[in-house]
């Protein structure tokens, strides 16, 4: 069996990473450049990023290839080195890696509209998602994250292409928001659908992240986890932003997640992590949870 899988059916509950996103930002990432960009010109601030969530007691980092897809590159007219940017990503990751942690190869929404409502065809995403996952298993990471995905087809298309091009153990994860409807994705999925979705598309492990906050993540749980035998993933954002001083800031501190963290765990998740806004900061303070609540246990 995959050690990835091993571990996660050991009974353990994996710490994930927080954000990478908001970390380059806060090290140097000047607005509107590529982030995948940085795994070639500035190879140490991801590194250090990866080392910085290690340290602070992560099981899991995910790579800096969240936009390293053919579309996404297209942007900033890189989309010819999704294979440079993918290896480069995973090279970082595992050149910090200490024993017995893994890497997570992260995948995200190409950012296009597939036919009909848009130009791209159900083939092109799935070359593009396949190339991309490709890629990674060939740079060394452990296994795939889907991730922030909300249109259906998408994700479902994304699974498939990860299963079906790698051996690598899938992790899938739509967004939600509660409004009037509930809790929906942007394109009105609801929970039970997503992971109808991801379960007939053979992903091994399902979940959000993103979203609103911690607080919206306890519900999303509590929803999906009697819905499935599978493990459940959760990484929720540290709260809204706020514009202060020029800024997007995220609130929730480490000691505010502190309690929520504590609840999701309780719901049955498998995976914990954070997403936009969260730091090394944040996954020190949901380990020390984790530490306690396997304390209580044992």
């Amino acid at each position: 069996m995959n050690k990835f899988l091993e571990a996660l059916n050991s009974g353990k509950i994996l710490l994930c990473d927080g954000a990478m996103g908001t970390e380059l930002q806060k090290r140097g990432l000047p607005t509107g450049a590529c982030p995948e960009e940085f795994n070639i010109s500035n190879p140490e601030v991801i590194k250090n990023i990866h080392r910085d969530y290690f340290i602070a007691g992560s099981d899991i980092v995910e790579t800096n290839s969240f936009g390293a897809n053919r579309a996404r590159l297209k942007l900033h007219g890189f989309e010819d080195r999704v294979k440079e940017f993918c290896f480069a990503a995973a090279h970082l990751a595992n050149s910090v890696r200490p024993n017995g942690k893994f890497i997570a190869g992260s995948m995200g929404p190409t950012g296009e509209l597939l036919e009909p409502l848009g130009t791209l065809s159900e083939k092109d995403a799935y070359n593009i998602f396949s190339e991309q996952a490709i890629a990674l298993e060939q740079g060394g990471v452990d296994v795939l994250f889907i991730e922030t995905m909300m249109a259906p087809e998408e994700a479902t298309i994304a699974v498939k292409a990860a299963k079906e091009n790698t051996k690598l153990p899938v992790v899938a994860s739509m967004t939600f928001e509660l409004g009037n409807a509930g809790l929906r994705t942007m394109w009105g999925i609801d929970v039970k659908t997503a992971a109808q979705k991801y379960t007939e598309a053979g992903a091994d492990v399902i979940g959000a992240n993103c979203g609103k906050g911690f607080d919206e993540m306890i519900a999303i749980i509590k929803e999906l986890r009697p819905l499935t035998d599978k493990p459940i993933i959760a990484q929720a954002n540290a709260g809204i932003p706020e514009w202060i001083h020029g800024m997007s800031v995220y609130t929730e501190t480490p000691e505010v997640i502190a309690s929520k963290a504590h609840e999701i765990i309780n719901a049955g998740v498998n995976i914990i992590g954070g997403c936009c806004g969260t730091g090394p900061e944040h996954i020190r303070k949901i380990k020390e949870i984790l530490d306690r609540y396997f304390e209580s246990r044992i």
